[in-house]
């Protein structure tokens, strides 16, 4: 669009913007209020249109949003839009009255309104609502972009569509009028968290609430937000993870807790990524990684037919079938199968070598850890489209696990990826207070190399650990992925309500 174009639009905006404007002060001087306080309403518009019957008059109270507006001399027809749908309203002067009929010339498409009526069917087909009675209950200063449909050689198409998507981030309410199927998405996460919900507590789980600001930051290797607290002159971080706390609470003599936490994360932003958002944890007591496995299965194969009513999703050109049992391959195995590389029992050295043999670029500061992370998330990860346990981690990867029982060198953890993505991550939990220090430590000397992602040494956390934490499963998920793997979405903007942007 030319500048020239640019500032023409904003003009024609501008001019809307005074025409309703005056409209606003032609209904007040019709002494109509504009802005009431409420409206009666009893039925909305998706159940009227789906349980009509021919030949019964219900009587209705109907409210929502104005769409379309067909004005037939002391007749119109408009459409409004509420929560669950859209439905006609058929309005005549007759009926309303010459006051009513006069004020509706002011009526604009945008405008929130209230009809008393009751319910019909035109000639044309189409459950309607026949007025009685027509309130405005809001008048919108702003025109919203609608969407116009005209038909060419017997297909739809549609024109002016608010489809912009870094405006449909931005103005997520305008987005959430015109674009009414963006709902589902919401809705469906909705849901999704109510099923997690039922499920933990039908386990005997307790939801909790640990800080979100926190003195010192872990549970997760990634780079904090920092903030500072004027009374207390001290720096704080928000959380990264809420691990370390629930931790706490199972040290404090409960058997099972979750959070559903907002973290952050002062890290890149991608489709899969937001600075800001939504991980559940929950810990167990007395269970290893072996039970969470089986109880990751029956969770995701519940919330599939909870909210899709089958286990097959589309992400994608993909078909993924979340129905358990999952296939297992232990991290060595996976990079093996996919690269044709060893990486079990190699040096820092030897695995920069494998890295350079794969035409890896590595940062000279990361350890040995960060290099089979890289290599995995480059070369295998984006490969396992069907769920897939990843299991028996390095134990440098890997500072809150607990070693191998059998396997030297590695750890009790899985993670899931699902898609090329991982979902979730779990271990069984590191409850060794000496080993968790060393651990913790290494972590610290990394973070000394230059490592901004490396964890610091927790002595709260650690002295809580000295009391002494049973043998614990913990897992965090990842709220986002997975609405965006159950909606089929491919941005995590796409199921995040206010996704973080740069200010206009």
């Amino acid at each position: 669009m030319s500048e020239q174009q640019t500032n023409t639009h904003i003009e024609d905006l501008n001019d809307l913007m005074r025409q309703r404007r005056e409209n606003l002060a032609k209904l007040r001087e019709l002494g109509i209020e504009p802005y009431p306080y409420s409206f009666p309403v009893t039925h909305y518009a998706k159940p009227l249109v789906e349980t009509f019957v021919d030949g019964e008059k219900t009587d209705v109270a109907v409210a929502g949003r104005i769409m379309t507006i067909r004005n037939m001399g002391k007749a119109a027809f408009f459409h409004i839009q509420d929560s669950t749908g859209k439905i006609q309203i058929y309005l005549r002067k007759d009926d309303v009255g010459e006051a009513t009929y006069k004020a509706f010339k002011y009526f604009d498409i945008g405008d929130i309104v209230g009809v008393h009526g009751f319910t019909f069917r035109t000639k044309t087909g189409e459950v309607s609502v026949h007025a009685t009675k027509l309130e405005m209950l809001s008048k919108s200063l702003r025109p919203i972009p609608v969407a116009k449909e005209q038909e060419v050689n017997g297909e739809k198409v549609v024109y002016d569509a608010f489809s912009d998507k870094e405006q449909r981030y931005r103005m997520r309410y305008v987005d959430l009028i015109v674009n009414p199927h963006v709902r589902e998405a919401f809705v469906k996460r909705a849901k999704l968290i109510q099923t997690i919900r039922d499920f933990l507590n039908s386990l005997n789980l307790l939801e909790v609430e640990t800080p979100i600001l926190q003195p010192v930051y872990g549970g997760a290797s990634a780079r904090p937000f920092t903030t500072h607290h004027n009374a207390l002159d001290m720096k704080l971080f928000l959380r990264i993870a809420n691990e370390l706390y629930l931790k706490r609470l199972i040290v404090g003599g409960y058997d099972g807790v979750y959070e559903f936490a907002k973290v952050f994360r002062n890290e890149g932003m991608s489709r899969f990524h937001n600075p800001e958002f939504s991980m559940l944890e929950f810990y167990v007591a007395y269970k290893d990684y072996n039970w969470m496995m089986q109880t990751v299965e029956s969770l995701f194969e519940k919330i599939a037919m909870a909210v899709n009513g089958t286990t097959i999703v589309k992400v994608g050109e993909h078909e993924v079938n979340l129905k358990a049992p999952y296939r297992k391959l232990t991290m060595a195995e996976a990079v093996k199968e996919y690269t044709g590389k060893e990486i079990e029992g190699k040096s820092e050295e030897e695995l920069r070598a494998t890295a350079s043999e794969l035409d890896l670029k590595l940062d000279p500061k990361i350890g040995s850890g960060k290099i089979i992370d890289e290599i995995f998330g480059e070369f295998v990860e984006p490969k396992l489209i069907q769920p897939t346990f990843i299991t028996d981690y390095p134990i440098e990867m890997s500072p809150l696990t607990k070693k191998h029982r059998s396997k030297a060198g590695l750890v009790e953890r899985f993670e899931l990826i699902v898609a090329g993505k991982e979902v979730c991550n779990a271990y069984s939990e590191l409850n060794d207070p000496i080993d968790q220090r060393e651990r913790l430590e290494e972590q610290a000397a990394l973070r000394e190399r230059g490592d901004d992602e490396a964890m610091g040494v927790d002595e709260d956390f650690l002295r809580a650990i000295e009391f002494g934490m049973p043998p614990t499963a913990g897992i965090g998920i990842g709220i986002d992925r997975l609405t965006m793997l159950i909606t089929g979405q491919e941005s995590i903007r796409d199921v995040i309500f206010f996704p973080t942007m740069k200010p206009e």
